[in-house]
């Protein structure tokens, strides 16, 4: 989708272990250029070495992408080719237990991207009350039973590790026999999409993205659940339309003119092969505009 070319300028807004910005700036060789933004400063870190072969070509930021166009115009990105979003958790965070973002490893109930920032997972699982905390659930991790579990995990306080959370959400709904999920999945995606405000950002950073590209930049965004890939496919949509006014409207008062054009309209998805190598892959969907 992204296509680099020579000398091209691109974000790669989710820098993760670094693997889609190594291969955009081999694509992009010699005289590409790439930022590279990352909330987790342990990111940043580990993906400085990686991309050390590329010299200044590559500049790393630790930044939340909300602030993606500021970020970019004071590194002297302000108009660019291509911009990338790899949404939701890197398989090294989920790998490594000290975050708090896998329940199979035991570690803090922390699940912030950035660990200087807001509260923990476990501020609030320990602090809020049963109806706010099924609340949670229910929106951000579409758990039918956020009720059941939010009022076994105040019956449990003090939780303060994964292994723990995990256990509670595990004995509260059990375990249906052939279950490919965890029971503890949805809870523990309600937590860090919470925590880190992660919808909130995806919205506050859609159109700031859009607005740094070049016309014919392409904005490419991988999304993991259907409640950023609602907000993605929502935006991508209404501002590839020159009018947002309401259907039964007689006559166009909105003003809106289309600034994108739709690369693919229904995303695309993982092949079996694919899915079958890598098994993280398998609720992904790759949707992207060009700027007109």
């Amino acid at each position: 989708m992204l296509t680099p070319v020579p000398g091209g300028v691109y974000i790669d807004a989710t820098l993760g272990g670094g693997g889609h910005a190594a291969a955009i700036l081999k694509a992009s060789a010699p005289t590409g250029r790439l930022l590279g933004l990352d909330a987790d400063p342990r990111a940043i870190e580990r993906v400085q070495k990686r991309l050390a072969p590329f010299g200044p070509r590559a500049t790393l930021m630790q930044a939340n992408f909300r602030r993606i166009a500021d970020t970019a115009r004071q590194n002297g990105f302000s108009q660019v080719d291509g911009i990338l979003f790899d949404l939701g958790v890197s398989s090294y965070q989920f790998d490594v237990a000290d975050q708090g973002f896998s329940f199979s490893r035991e570690g803090p109930l922390d699940m912030r991207m950035d660990p200087t920032t807001g509260p923990s997972a476990a501020d609030i699982v320990n602090t809020l009350d049963a109806e706010d905390l099924a609340d949670i659930l229910y929106r951000y991790g579409e758990e039918r039973r956020s009720r059941r579990i939010a009022r076994a995990i105040v019956a449990n306080r003090p939780i303060t590790t994964t292994t723990h959370l995990a256990e509670v959400a595990l004995k509260a709904i059990g375990r249906k026999p052939g279950a490919r999920l965890h029971p503890a999945t949805r809870t523990f995606q309600a937590l860090r999409i919470y925590v880190n405000d992660e919808l909130g950002a995806l919205e506050e950073a859609l159109p700031q993205a859009i607005n740094l590209l070049k016309p014919g930049g392409v904005l490419a965004i991988i999304t993991f659940h259907s409640l950023e890939d609602r907000i993605v496919k929502h935006t991508f949509r209404q501002e590839s339309r020159d009018c947002i006014c309401p259907p039964r409207s007689p006559i166009c008062t909105c003003g809106h003119h289309a600034q994108v054009k739709e690369i693919v309209r229904k995303g695309l998805t993982p092949s079996p092969d694919e899915i079958a190598r890598n098994p993280r892959s398998r609720s992904a969907r790759l949707r992207a505009v060009r700027k007109l």
